[in-house]
C-alpha cells in the first residue's frame, strides 16, 4: 500500500506528468529534458529523484551522465510500475501542452538518428575493409535464425553490443534485452537503432564485460557478437556470462575462426587472431557450460564460427 501510495504522490504534478509523458517514449538524461521542458536542471533533477523515489521510473548511470527510463517492464502487473503505464493510458492523446513535448522529442531524436549517422561515415571505410573478408550480413542472420531456432530467448543479454545490431536481430523475439558496451559512440548509435524500431523492451548500458552490472541468473541468453577477439581474457569474459545466465542460460559466440591476418591486430586493434574450436570449448567448459556447437560461415580470408552451448548448473543440481 505504501509504495502504491507513494508512486501516486510521486506523479501527482503537472511537471512529472509530463517527464513520465516524455520517458516513456524514450530513455532522457536530464539534459535532454532540460531542453524538453525547458525548465531548470536543478528543478528537473528533483522531480527526476521523486519519481524514482516513486519507483515509476529507473535511474542509470552511464559515465557521468544518468539516464532515465520507465521502472519495471510490460509484464509487471502489480506495484508502481504497473500504477505509471495506468496512468499514461489515461493521458488526454490531444492535450497541448504534451503534444508539444512530444513534437520536441521528436526533433530530439531526429538530432540523434543525423549524429549516428555521421559516426557511420566517420568509420564506415575500417568496417568495409573488414567486412569485404567475410560473410555478408545476411548470411549470418540466417545462420543465427538456424541455430537458435525453437530457444525461448527469454531475457537477453548482448555482450559487447556495439551499435546493437544484434538487439536489432534479436530483440522482437526476447522478452526484454539489454546491451552492455564500454564505448559511448557505439551506445548513442546503438539507442538511436533500438528507438528508431520501437524496441521499447530493450535497452543499452554503458558497462564493462568483465563486471556485468547484474544479479547471479538475471538473463536467458548472452551473445557476444565479434567481442572476443578484442578481448584481453576471454575466460573472465564467458565466466562473467555464465553468472549472469540463469539455470539452462545458453551462450552464443560469434567470431573468427584462426586466421593470419596480422594487419588486423595492427590495425584494428584485435586481440587474439581468432579462435580454434577447442580453445572455445576448453573456455566454455571452464565456465560452466555444455552442449558445445559450431557451425562454420565460409568467407573470403576470414571464417566466422557460430559457437552455441548452454549452461550445465541446472544439470549438476539435479544430479546432486
Amino acid at each position: 500500500m505504501e509504495r502504491l501510495l507513494q508512486a501516486m504522490r510521486a506523479v501527482a504534478e503537472p511537471t512529472r506528468l509530463r517527464i513520465l509523458n516524455l520517458v516513456a517514449h524514450s530513455e532522457l538524461t536530464v539534459s535532454d529534458l532540460v531542453g524538453l521542458l525547458g525548465q531548470s536542471q536543478p528543478r528537473l533533477s528533483r522531480h527526476l529523484k521523486l519519481l524514482v523515489e516513486g519507483g515509476v521510473l529507473a535511474r542509470y548511470q552511464e559515465g557521468t551522465w544518468a539516464r532515465y527510463r520507465l521502472a519495471g517492464s510490460a509484464a509487471d502487473e502489480s506495484g508502481p510500475a504497473a500504477f505509471a503505464g495506468a496512468v499514461l493510458d489515461l493521458l488526454p492523446l490531444d492535450d497541448a501542452v504534451l503534444s508539444r513535448d512530444l513534437e520536441r522529442l521528436d526533433r530530439l531524436r531526429r538530432k540523434r538518428d543525423a549524429e549516428a549517422a555521421a559516426y557511420f561515415k566517420r568509420n564506415a571505410e575500417q568496417w568495409d575493409r573488414i567486412r569485404a573478408l567475410h560473410v555478408d550480413e545476411s548470411a549470418l542472420t540466417e545462420c543465427l535464425n538456424q541455430v537458435t531456432a525453437g530457444w525461448p530467448l527469454g531475457r537477453l543479454l548482448d555482450i559487447g553490443t556495439g551499435t546493437g545490431k544484434l538487439l536489432e536481430f534479436f530483440g522482437p523475439r526476447a522478452t526484454s534485452a539489454v546491451g552492455i558496451d564500454l564505448s559511448a559512440d557505439m551506445l548513442r548509435v546503438a539507442r538511436a537503432a533500438i528507438e528508431r524500431d520501437g524496441l521499447d523492451h530493450c535497452q543499452v548500458r554503458q558497462a564493462d564485460m568483465y563486471q556485468i552490472p547484474c544479479g547471479d541468473g538475471d538473463f536467458d541468453t548472452a551473445v557476444l557478437h565479434m567481442v572476443l577477439h578484442y578481448s584481453d581474457d576471454p575466460v573472465q569474459a564467458l565466466t562473467e556470462a555464465a553468472r549472469a545466465l540463469s539455470d539452462d542460460g545458453r551462450i552464443v559466440i560469434v567470431d573468427f575462426a584462426r586466421h593470419n591476418l596480422a594487419e588486423l591486430r595492427a590495425e584494428h586493434a584485435h586481440r587474439w587472431p581468432g579462435f580454434k574450436d577447442e580453445q572455445i570449448w576448453e573456455w566454455l567448459a571452464g565456465a560452466g557450460f555444455i552442449d558445445t556447437n559450431v557451425t562454420r560461415l565460409e568467407g573470403g580470408a576470414l571464417t566466422v564460427c557460430v559457437w552455441t552451448a548452454r549452461k550445465a548448473q541446472a544439470e549438476k543440481e539435479a544430479v546432486a
